[in-house]
């Protein structure tokens, strides 16, 4: 008997193994010690690093879209893309997709966002009164379907991280009074980009006003009318407007009247909470539905839903209370990884908000996992950044709006200026870590005393001191020595001194 069971339990410890393996590539692993990325380029060289700024400016009627110099070699050898978007109020961001996974972090105003999985259910659909359902009854008699029903529509405001997966359109819209201002990064080396090493853009309507080389445009003009028109089961006449051949508006338009769509009813209660003033944009009442059969007789439910289409693809991180470590007198760090954000595993990339208050430093570190991009949202900071040979790459200040990519297990030291400063960092992996070199949770905190004393040559009270002078503290220090003015360095973030540039 258990000779013949034996190839059943190979087969089946097979299948299990399979579908393991199967089921960690599709949602992600959380082990953070895992990547999946393609890893460096050869030839890559990191010995010189630059502040950035955005390059050009590309315009359409309701915003316009600036881009990184993503040919520079430090952006080409971390694999990453950055753009800046700015949506009017009432504008449109025209639906799209990329090949490449990204973070989009909402540094000014609110709206509504939605990202279309495929395979999920349109969970959002409408609801008739006693004449909508007259009306409704001679649709269907018709061999019409429901009037509105699609997936769930997120609201998004300041603060917010929004994961976009490769491949998943999406969309943004600007109800506020301010222009959203959002800054995209994608891992144009994750293993989902089975591209060229480049991030590329899909536009499902809309399009560029120049046409010029590497430009997205829509996608829907190189096909001939009259095929397209048959496979969606339109006429000839409206699938030429599908590809906005004559439409100057570019991929940002202005919204004549408020865009409406299916959004929960709201209760008193909720009205106090985020997310929650839905306004005009509630459009009758809406329930959510799912398809029979979508639970198992068993009441769990199955891979797709559980770990897909239930994720929510936003998360706050500028909220003070999330904060993970702060310090009264030195600042709050929050992170977002993939244990915090469960979508983060399909994207693998993560972030990091810090707030440093005036002169306040941060301890030395290296990030052990990944590279990060450094985004200064207010404020100035010191910035200095070592490599493996014991070389300064980068010694300058940043100011809002400029960023920095900083190599993954370079050496870097950050200090906020007199009126303190903010800044977010994107890495890219999902769990990314860091190595802290000062303070509670720090490498010199877990050496032996008479290995630090041994190995820079100093006594045993010193290396006691340079183990335990930060005492309790870990992440944000307050300042504690005195003041030092770094009046070389410059205040443009090329990380050159006065003395570099003479």
């Amino acid at each position: 008997m258990a000779i013949t069971s034996f190839p059943s339990f190979l087969f089946y410890l097979c299948l299990f193994l399979f579908v393991h393996g199967s089921m960690a590539q599709l949602f992600g692993q959380s082990n953070p010690w895992l990547s999946f990325r393609q890893g460096g380029i050869r030839g890559c060289r990191f010995d010189r690093l630059q502040a950035f700024e955005p390059l050009r400016q590309e315009r359409s009627e309701a915003g316009f879209t600036e881009y990184y110099e993503e040919q520079n070699e430090q952006f080409r050898c971390a694999g990453l893309s950055v753009i800046r978007r700015v949506i009017e109020p009432q504008g449109l961001l025209l639906p799209r997709y990329h090949n490449t996974p990204g973070l989009v972090y909402i540094l000014q105003g609110s709206g509504f966002t939605g990202l279309t999985f495929p395979g999920c259910p349109e969970t959002f659909q409408q609801q008739f009164g006693q004449f909508d359902q007259l009306e409704f009854a001679k649709d269907q008699s018709q061999g019409h379907k429901f009037r509105d029903e699609h997936q769930k529509v997120h609201q998004i405001r300041q603060g917010d991280v929004v994961a976009l997966p490769a491949g998943v359109a999406h969309w943004f819209y600007n109800h506020g009074q301010v222009p959203v201002v959002a800054l995209y990064v994608f891992d144009v080396n994750n293993n989902a980009n089975q591209l060229e090493p480049r991030q590329k853009e899909f536009l499902l309507a809309g399009g560029s006003r120049a046409l010029q080389q590497y430009v997205s445009q829509n996608i829907f003009r190189g096909f001939k009318f009259q095929l397209l028109g048959e496979a969606l089961g339109i006429s000839e006449h409206t699938s030429q407007r599908l590809s906005n051949q004559n439409d100057q508006r570019g991929d940002i338009i202005r919204v004549n009247r408020a865009l409406q769509f299916l959004q929960p009813i709201v209760t008193q209660q909720q009205e106090q909470e985020p997310y929650s003033q839905v306004g005009q944009y509630q459009v009758g009442q809406s329930q959510t539905w799912k398809p029979q059969g979508w639970q198992s007789t068993f009441g769990r439910l199955n891979g797709l839903e559980e770990n897909f289409c239930d994720t929510k693809p936003t998360q706050n991180i500028e909220n003070p209370s999330r904060a993970d470590t702060y310090n009264p007198r030195a600042g709050r760090i929050t992170h977002l990884n993939s244990l915090k954000f469960p979508m983060l595993n399909t994207v693998q990339m993560s972030a990091t908000r810090v707030n440093l208050y005036q002169n306040a430093i941060l301890s030395p570190f290296w990030n052990i996992n990944a590279h990060s991009v450094m985004y200064t949202i207010q404020g100035h900071v010191l910035v200095q950044v070592v490599n493996n040979h014991g070389q300064n790459v980068f010694d300058g200040i940043l100011r809002p709006g400029q960023l920095l990519i900083i190599p993954q297990n370079y050496v870097v030291i950050k200090k906020a200026k007199h009126e303190g400063c903010q800044y977010i960092s994107f890495k890219t992996n999902a769990n990314s870590m860091v190595s802290n070199i000062a303070g509670k949770t720090s490498i010199l905190r877990a050496l032996p005393v008479d290995v630090i004393a041994n190995a820079y040559r100093i006594t045993r009270q010193e290396a006691q001191n340079l183990k335990h002078n930060r005492g309790e503290e870990f992440g944000a220090f307050a300042p504690k020595f005195s003041q030092i003015r770094f009046q070389s360095y410059p205040q443009d973030g090329t990380g050159l001194s006065s003395i570099d540039k003479a």
